[in-house]
């Protein structure tokens, strides 16, 4: 076998495993996205369906219970739609009602949001702007609604 020949094969198989090593990584990646979406957008159905997603609001006021063991449901809201929700688990010490609050997790056969993971806005001034952005948009739905006549949801 000539020289040139041996290169081409070292070519083409470093060729092959660097482009199954990229497979590798980009399908992990896409595996591990976790997207965030607000209370509109799930009642809208723009979720994906059986896949982990970020679900972002406020912790509707008067609507945490407490069940069983370690089991809490409460409602997250943008001011325009509602989801509940339930996690088993310890809150964070911030969780509370009217708060902002990011919970990941996938949605439920039921309809109901299960979080693996609750998240806590860390102090009074800071909100994530994705949920900023979400309660903005919910306010400017809630509005829109009144306008026409409509009860606010």
């Amino acid at each position: 076998m000539k020289a040139r020949h041996k290169r081409l094969g070292f070519l083409l198989v470093g060729l092959v495993v660097l482009g199954a090593a990229s497979w590798l990584v980009f399908n992990a990646l896409g595996n591990n996205l976790s997207y965030f979406f607000s209370p509109t957008e799930v009642a809208e159905n723009k979720v994906p369906a059986d896949h982990v997603f970020r679900l972002g609001g406020l912790v509707q006021p008067g609507s945490v219970e407490r069940g069983e063991q370690l089991t809490v449901h409460f409602d997250v809201t943008d001011n325009a739609h509602t989801v509940k929700v339930a996690y088993t688990g310890i809150l964070p010490d911030l969780f509370k009602e009217g708060q902002g609050v990011i919970a990941q997790g996938r949605m439920g056969p039921d309809g109901i949001f299960v979080a693996d993971e609750v998240l806590a806005k860390h102090d009074e001034n800071y909100m994530s702007p994705e949920v900023a952005d979400a309660l903005e948009k919910g306010h400017q739905k809630g509005i829109e609604n009144m306008a026409k006549g409509n009860k606010p949801l």
